[in-house]
C-alpha cells in the first residue's frame, strides 16, 4: 500500500516536470483577454436583458 502511494507521488512529480508553464507575460495577456471577453459578453447580455424587459413591460401594459 505504501509503495503504491509513493509510486503515485513519484509519477505525479515526473509528469509535473514535463509541463511547460506559461511565462508571466503570457499569463498577463491571457488574463486581460479573459477580462475583456467577459466584459463584452456582460454588455451583450445586459443589452438583451434591457430589450426583453422593455418588451415585456410593453406587453403587460397592453393587457
Amino acid at each position: 500500500m505504501i509503495a503504491r502511494i509513493r509510486r503515485y507521488f513519484e509519477e505525479s512529480y515526473s509528469e509535473l516536470k514535463k509541463v511547460t508553464w506559461p511565462t508571466r507575460e503570457q499569463v498577463r495577456h491571457l488574463t486581460v483577454l479573459v477580462f475583456a471577453i467577459s466584459a463584452v459578453i456582460g454588455v451583450f447580455i445586459a443589452a438583451w436583458d434591457a430589450i426583453f424587459t422593455e418588451v415585456l413591460v410593453a406587453v403587460t401594459r397592453a393587457i
